[in-house]
C-alpha cells in the first residue's frame, strides 16, 4: 500500500466566545466562507466539552460500481485502505459516503466499530452495487467506536435526477450525535438542487439538541453548517479539493489531510473534544 502522506491544518482561536478560527491554507489560496471555522458559543453546563479528545474520519469511497472512479478503488483494496486509516487514526466516528452495505459490515467487523447504514434510492429502488456482486446496495454510513443508541436517516425534499440524497445521523453512547451527507451535485447556484439540500440539512443539524459534528462530500465550496457551528473543508486537498465539509458544535477542531491511493478523494480528519 501506497505510504500515507498527512497534512495538518492547525486553527489558532482569537480571544471572544465565538471566535473565528483560519486554517492555513497553500501557497497562492485564497479564503472563502468554506475555509473558515468558526467556534460556537459555549452552552451554559457545556464546559465538559473540552475535556476528551474527539478524531472524526471522513471518507469518499466510490463503491458503487458504476461510476468512472471505480476502476481507481482497486477492489478489495479501498476496504484495507479505509481500515487502515481508521485504525491509524484511532478515529472514535467515521462517516463514508459512495459506499456498499456489505462493504461496511465488512469494515465494522474489521475495526470492531457499530455502524448505520442508509440506503440511497434509485431510479425508485435500492441501487445494488457492481462489479463485483455480492457488496450489498450504494449508500452512505456512520461507524462509531462507542454504541449507537438511536439513528434517523431521511432523503432531502428534493433531488437532482433519479439518484435521491439523503441524511443519516446516529446518537452515540457518549450523548452525542454523528451526521453524513451526500449532496447532489451541481454547487451553490441560487435555487439550485445542491444549495436546497445545503438549507436542509442546515437545520437537521441546527435541530439535533445535543453536540454534534458532521462530514461528508457536499459538492460545493460555501458551507451548509448552521449559526454557531464551525466550518472546516478539505480545499488543500491534492483530489477534488474543497468539496469535503466538517462542520460542529464541539471545542478546538484541527484538520489533517491524508492522500488516498483507491479512491478520488482524499481522507478528511477532524479532531476535536467532547464529553
Amino acid at each position: 500500500m501506497k505510504k500515507r502522506s498527512k497534512r495538518i491544518l492547525t486553527g489558532s482561536a482569537l480571544a471572544g466566545a465565538a471566535a473565528l478560527v483560519l486554517f492555513a491554507l497553500p501557497a497562492g489560496a485564497t479564503t472563502s466562507p468554506a475555509d473558515r471555522t468558526t467556534a460556537a458559543t459555549p452552552k451554559a453546563g457545556a464546559q465538559a466539552l473540552s475535556q476528551k479528545p474527539f478524531t472524526l474520519l471522513q471518507m469518499n469511497l466510490c463503491l458503487s460500481g458504476y461510476a468512472g472512479c471505480y476502476a481507481k478503488t482497486q477492489y478489495p483494496r479501498i476496504l484495507d485502505e479505509t481500515v487502515d486509516r481508521i485504525e491509524a487514526n484511532q478515529a472514535d466516528a467515521v462517516t463514508l459516503n459512495e459506499a456498499c452495505s456489505k462493504d461496511v459490515d465488512q469494515i465494522a467487523k474489521s475495526t470492531g466499530y457499530h455502524s448505520r447504514f442508509a440506503t440511497v434510492i434509485y431510479d425508485g429502488a435500492p441501487l445494488a452495487c457492481k462489479s463485483s456482486t455480492g457488496r450489498g446496495v450504494y449508500g452512505n454510513a456512520v461507524l462509531t467506536k462507542d454504541e449507537i443508541r438511536s439513528s434517523k436517516d431521511a432523503p432531502f425534499s428534493v433531488s437532482n435526477g433519479v439518484e435521491e440524497r439523503r441524511w443519516l445521523c446516529v446518537t452515540t453512547g457518549r450523548g452525542m450525535d454523528v451526521c453524513t451527507s451526500h449532496l447532489s451535485t451541481g454547487g451553490e447556484a441560487v435555487n439550485s438542487t445542491n444549495s436546497l439540500q445545503c438549507a436542509e440539512l442546515a437545520k437537521v443539524l441546527a435541530d439535533r439538541g445535543r453536540p454534534t459534528v458532521f462530514a461528508g462530500d457536499v459538492n460545493r465550496s460555501a458551507s451548509c453548517a448552521p449559526k454557531n457551528f464551525w466550518t472546516a473543508t478539505d480545499v488543500a486537498a491534492g483530489q477534488a479539493p474543497g468539496i469535503q465539509h466538517s462542520y460542529g458544535n464541539l471545542a478546538e477542531p484541527t484538520v489533517e489531510l491524508e492522500n488516498t491511493t483507491y479512491t478520488d478523494h482524499d481522507a478528511l480528519v477532524i479532531r476535536t473534544r467532547s464529553d
